[in-house]
């Protein structure tokens, strides 16, 4: 039996159709949906991802994606949540595995665009502030970034 919150790391062409499927509703649910931002979620990125996520049965309790960006930057996004299990620590143990499983590789810079209400979680894992804000679908962003 696996662990309920065990995280789980997947290219794109090893994702089932029913992960990929469940992964892509649980962002449509909470970014678009919930957050009522009507935008492209689906965005040719995916498939160069590697997919972060918590899945228990067919449920996706937690996601983020990691893309590799020019140089020694990547970039970790889609980070969520599933509204039933938001009080369960998940998005801490996502962001920490996201983080390591970049460190891993090499000494890199690790770029998120922050939902600005969260940056006090994001802070707490590492990241600081670029000093870069704006609005992204109406609500208030912050580029952070963790340096080596």
């Amino acid at each position: 039996m696996m662990n309920s919150n065990q995280v789980l790391l997947k290219k794109f062409e090893q994702l089932t159709k029913t992960e990929l499927y469940a992964i892509l509703a649980l962002r449509l649910e909470v970014f678009c949906v919930e957050q009522n931002c009507p935008y492209q979620d689906i965005d040719n990125n995916d498939q160069d991802a590697l997919h972060v996520y918590i899945q228990d049965n067919n449920t996706i309790k937690a996601y983020a994606r990691i893309l590799k960006e020019s140089g020694n930057e990547y970039h970790i996004g889609r980070v969520v949540v599933s509204k039933n299990f938001r009080k369960d620590g998940l998005a801490t143990l996502i962001m920490k595995k996201s983080i390591d499983t970049i460190k891993l590789e090499n000494d890199a810079t690790i770029i998120i665009s922050a939902q600005s209400y969260l940056k006090d979680f994001y802070k707490k894992l590492g990241f600081e502030n670029t000093g870069q804000y704006y609005l992204e679908d109406d609500i208030p962003h912050e580029q952070m970034q963790i340096t080596p």
